[in-house]
């Protein structure tokens, strides 16, 4: 066959890029079928090999969930002695209207708000002194899916799909789910970026119960299966004559796009059909969205899905700027028992000793009142100096507190964590390098954390 010629771009990735191609050796190695791209590989013997994320979207209030600050109360009403700028007008201090209490033989202090959750306090670790980089949505949920609040960069689940691979023949490799729309910034927030294609997170509308619903697309109305493999074997023989003589990543993954989604019908029908599981199970994680969509992350990472994100809300549910009682104590209950019913489901099944859980928001709240002109909101600002998120399984010593934040809950104090950090040491704990994990793009190497980040050993098993 005569190649077509080369333009400049496939030039340059011939000549001066030319090795990167041999990982793309076995991309034809099943007859019909696309290989997925080529990862890096781990650097260490993995703790973990899958995460379930639970990211509650607007930033919850860390005073008033898993870092309880008694000198709020000393000062109600009062100007605290020591403030920092905040987005918005804040006032005196606001003490929590949540009781704490301590959990488990560890004793960690934890708000009603979780009563259920922190049944299992001594399988998590709190990290009580997260900080970010800015008090606004946008950046900060970039920060904290992309580890970077401004410039376009893969999100960590596509680093880990790159890193590891995917487990699941027949089921994308990251999966984000998100009931009710998208979350701000969309797409972005489980983005590959400049990562191969077929590394991009697979949104899933979970409010739905219909799988038809649940994923777009995923039967075709006018072809029964055998007619669509049919296609699909015309439609990869005229592609692979197309990639023949081409260097391009994006067609590698349109071309995978192709096989996932049709050895997906069958695989996806079955693992997001709950209908299957006993009616125990079913009552444990509650018939509820959340429930739902938890208890079909736990099938899923059975099934070989490396990270599952369950988002809470499609707009800023935490963002409670008012009414912060009532809000809270809503949210939270929507999420308090299928959280509790994923730890207690893993762990009898032996799952969550190779299972991260983990649980935060992109930032906290403060722990002052914010204000409207002279009147009270009774909710808290956005608040990046200081906040609270935790982790469980895979590896993780349970029942500890790393860090904390001032007596008030303004800002970090002792050892402040930093985004980069958590990233760090996920990627320890899935046998994963964060600073050997990297990928070559527009003349230099990237990785998730940039020039920063230092894993969290006090916070290992």
């Amino acid at each position: 066959m005569r190649l077509p010629p080369l333009n400049r771009r496939e030039f340059l990735h011939r000549s001066g890029m030319g090795l990167g191609l041999v990982g793309l050796a076995g991309m034809l190695g099943r007859p019909g079928f696309a290989a997925s791209p080529p990862r890096a590989g781990a650097h260490t013997a993995p703790r973990a090999k899958r995460i379930i994320h639970f990211f509650l979207n607007g930033g919850p209030s860390h005073v008033d969930t898993f870092d309880p600050k008694p000198s709020l109360a000393k000062y109600a009403g009062q100007a605290l002695p020591k403030t920092y700028r905040t987005e918005r007008k804040t006032g005196s201090a606001f003490p929590s209207p949540f009781k704490f209490r301590p959990y488990g033989q560890s004793g960690i202090e934890v708000s009603e708000l979780f009563a259920q959750t922190a049944s299992h306090i001594d399988d998590i670790a709190v990290i009580r002194s997260m900080v970010a980089q800015v008090p606004n949505h946008e950046p900060s949920l970039m920060q904290m899916n992309c580890g970077d609040a401004l410039q376009t960069r893969p999100s960590l689940g596509s680093w880990l799909l790159y890193g590891l691979g995917n487990e699941a023949e027949n089921l994308p490799g990251f999966v984000s789910m998100c009931p009710g729309g998208l979350p701000i910034k969309g797409a972005e927030n489980w983005q590959s970026a400049f990562l191969p294609g077929a590394f991009q997170g697979t949104y899933v509308d979970s409010k739905h119960t219909d799988v038809d619903k649940l994923i777009e697309n995923i039967r075709s109305p006018h072809a029964a299966s055998g007619e669509q493999r049919r296609q699909l074997d015309y439609l990869q023989r005229l592609n692979q004559a197309h990639r023949t003589g081409r260097i391009d990543s994006r067609l590698d993954a349109r071309i995978e796009s192709f096989e996932l989604a049709f050895r997906m019908q069958s695989a996806a029908t079955e693992a997001f059909d709950i209908s299957a599981e006993p009616a125990g199970i079913r009552q444990l994680y509650g018939d509820t969205i959340h429930g739902r969509q938890t208890l079909i992350a736990r099938r899923l990472i059975e099934r070989g899905v490396r990270m599952v994100q369950l988002w809470h809300g499609a707009g800023q549910p935490w963002d409670n700027h008012d009414k912060i009682e009532e809000n809270h104590r809503k949210l939270s209950g929507e999420i308090d028992q299928p959280i509790a019913a994923l730890l207690t489901d893993l762990k009898q099944r032996g799952l969550l000793d190779d299972t991260i859980v983990m649980w935060g928001g992109e930032f906290g709240r403060t722990p002052t009142v914010e204000m409207s002109g002279s009147k009270s909101k009774l909710g808290r600002d956005h608040n990046p100096y200081g906040f609270s998120v935790w982790l469980a399984g895979g590896g993780i010593r349970g029942g500890t507190v790393h860090g904390s934040t001032d007596e008030f809950g303004f800002a970090a104090q002792e050892n402040p964590v930093s985004v980069h950090d958590l990233h760090a040491t996920i990627l320890h704990l899935l046998g994963l390098d964060h600073e050997q994990l990297t990928y070559r793009y527009a003349g230099r190497d990237f990785r998730l954390t940039d020039v920063y980040g230092d894993v969290l050993h006090d916070i290992l098993a």
